[in-house]
């Protein structure tokens, strides 16, 4: 046997905690197993080990800290990231019905394009899109995803949304395929009509932002001056949640937000058991904002929010078990105007597209679909990384944009990365603690 390439160890309250990124497991040492351990390291023989403890031996078999000698642990890794990438039992579709939004944050990477709106010839080649897809899968895809983005989707509730999730709905329902439904939304549009739709088509989960309390969000996100949108979206949210539908709330964190965050709690603490059973909060830092705060501090604030008996995401994302939906060969962004793309995160010109849709609802894939697909695993610096298993190097955009140069998402600091391994290890203590 062999140490893995994956191991990291670290001090917390007196012990050595390993944390291997491939098995994904946490282990805790005292002093006297990890000598024991570390001298097997050093001469990497470990026979001996197996004599003198063969239980902690066979202990750290079991978590994935040993490993067999001839095992080649990056293919494994790469197995790993090409089942996910290429999980033939499910299909993700966004549809993006507009590009124009009703507020203008200061930080939103989209364009802003007024009155664009998906067409009627478009409307229907989407539709015949979902169609193909789950015919000519059959067999094989088990979930059919359809959410919407933008923009913001809810401008062209009735003219787009509405026409396409009940069409789809239908055409997975006919053939035995489980369909689900998400919005990312600024929550402002949300009525009553909205939510019957939602509960009758499995638009069953809502993603909106607040971009800290009242004062804060209402200076960003306002319908008109003097008039702004944060009581509106909050009502909304409570609404969705009594509805029994799913909303996770973004908080944008940055030195201005954090100071009131607490007070977004308080405004939820009305709900009862059952409704706030249903809403989960996401903090995240406004990673355009220069001058941004800790990690600390929003380890702080995600501590507050669930000693409010609220759901909390961690800040630890895997980024290959929960890799990006773009980097997913079963997946594509409809566009209002027919272009197709992968990433969401960048802005939706012809120049990024990767492809279109044709009146017969099929998509013409560009060159830069394959170039995607096959863009990991190609940045030496990853190869030989101990967080690779959970890093994955980014997603396939930062694997694109930076072709032909070592790069590293972490900066090449081997301290942030001890820290990522720190931070994840107490977000799963504060998990198991409430």
């Amino acid at each position: 046997m062999k140490a893995s390439k994956y191991n990291m160890f670290f001090d917390y309250q007196n012990q050595k905690i390993g944390f291997n990124s491939y098995s994904r497991e946490h282990i805790a040492l005292d002093d006297s197993l990890y000598l024991m351990y570390e001298s097997s390291l050093k001469t990497a023989e470990f026979h001996s080990l197996k004599s003198a403890h063969p239980t902690f031996y066979d202990f750290l078999i079991e978590k994935g800290f040993l490993v067999n000698e001839a095992e080649d642990e990056l293919q494994k890794v790469k197995d790993l990231v090409y089942s996910i990438d290429n999980d033939e039992s499910k299909f993700q579709l966004h549809i993006n019905p507009t590009m124009n939004c009703n507020f203008k944050c200061w930080y939103c990477y989209e364009t802003h394009i007024k009155d664009s709106k998906m067409d009627i010839n478009t409307i229907k080649s989407t539709v015949r899109f979902v169609e193909s897809i789950v015919k000519n899968r059959k067999g094989s895809l088990r979930h059919f995803s359809l959410d919407w983005f933008g923009g913001e989707p809810l401008l062209y509730y009735k003219k787009v949304i509405l026409p396409i999730l009940e069409q789809a709905y239908d055409i997975c329902n006919s053939e035995g395929i489980q369909m689900s439904s998400a919005m990312t939304t600024n929550g402002l549009l949300i009525n009553s009509e909205v939510i019957q739709t939602a509960k009758r088509f499995n638009l069953s989960f809502f993603q909106i932002t607040l971009d800290g309390h009242r004062e804060r969000h209402d200076v960003v996100r306002f319908v008109s001056e003097g008039r702004g949108s944060y009581d509106a979206i909050v009502n909304n949210i409570k609404i969705l949640a009594q509805n029994g539908l799913e909303v996770l709330i973004r908080i944008n964190c940055s030195p201005e937000t954090m100071s009131d965050l607490k007070n977004i709690a308080e405004d939820f603490n009305d709900m009862t058991d059952e409704s706030r059973a249903f809403i989960s909060f996401d903090l995240h830092k406004v990673w355009q904002d220069i001058h941004n705060i800790s990690d600390d501090d929003l380890y702080n604030m995600r501590w507050y929010f669930r000693e409010q008996n609220f759901k909390v995401m961690t800040g630890s994302h895997d980024h290959v078990l929960n890799s990006c939906y773009g980097d997913h060969k079963h997946h594509a962004t409809i566009n209002y105007n027919g272009e197709v793309f992968k990433c969401t995160a960048r802005d939706f010109t012809t120049s990024n597209s990767e492809g279109n849709l044709t009146d017969y609802g099929e998509i013409v894939w560009n060159e830069k679909y394959d170039k995607r697909l096959n863009s990991k695993f190609k940045n030496k610096p990853c190869l030989d990384c101990v967080i690779l298993p959970i890093c994955n190097g980014g997603c396939s955009q930062q694997a694109i944009e930076h072709e032909g140069i070592d790069y590293c998402v972490n900066d090449f600091d081997e301290n942030k990365k001890r820290m990522l391994v720190i931070n994840r290890f107490k977000e799963a203590l504060l998990e198991n603690s409430i």
